[in-house]
């Protein structure tokens, strides 16, 4: 990046200020339409298994899901998770509600790979870390 005329070599001036920073943070959001609100599935969860399905949701915060479901949804896969683990039938429960079962366990598989691609930690990699802490004295 170019540098400004009368700074020294060894500043770093870059040739945008703030001012213009701010513009084009404007123009992003009129891209976007103003619409920065994310709905949380946590609703949806009071009745049908509130710790299984609440740490399935804190979860599902580490892939994309949210941007891209509608928070009812998710909380579904997530019940659905639940109902899997828990080893409930509720079949004619999600017959009722006329989902798209296709979706809900799309979804849900995106939620169990994460716990296969993020969750499991090499050995070699915990004992990279464990070398890089300082001693106990």
């Amino acid at each position: 990046m170019p540098l400004l005329k009368g700074t020294a070599p060894d500043e770093k001036v870059f040739r945008y200020e703030i001012k213009d920073v701010l513009e084009m943070e404007m123009r992003l959001l009129e891209a976007l339409d103003y619409y920065l609100v994310i709905y949380h599935p946590y609703r949806p969860l009071v009745q049908y298994f509130p710790t299984i399905c609440r740490a399935l949701v804190n979860d599902s915060y580490g892939t994309d899901l949210i941007l891209m479901y509608p928070p009812y949804v998710i909380a579904l896969a997530c019940i659905y998770i639940g109902c899997i683990l828990k080893e409930k039938d509720a079949r004619t429960w999600f017959e009722e509600l006329r989902v798209d079962m296709n979706v809900i366990k799309n979804i849900a598989m995106e939620i169990l790979d994460f716990y296969d691609n993020y969750r499991q930690i090499p050995e070699e990699r915990v004992h990279a870390a464990f070398i890089k802490l300082p001693p106990r004295s």
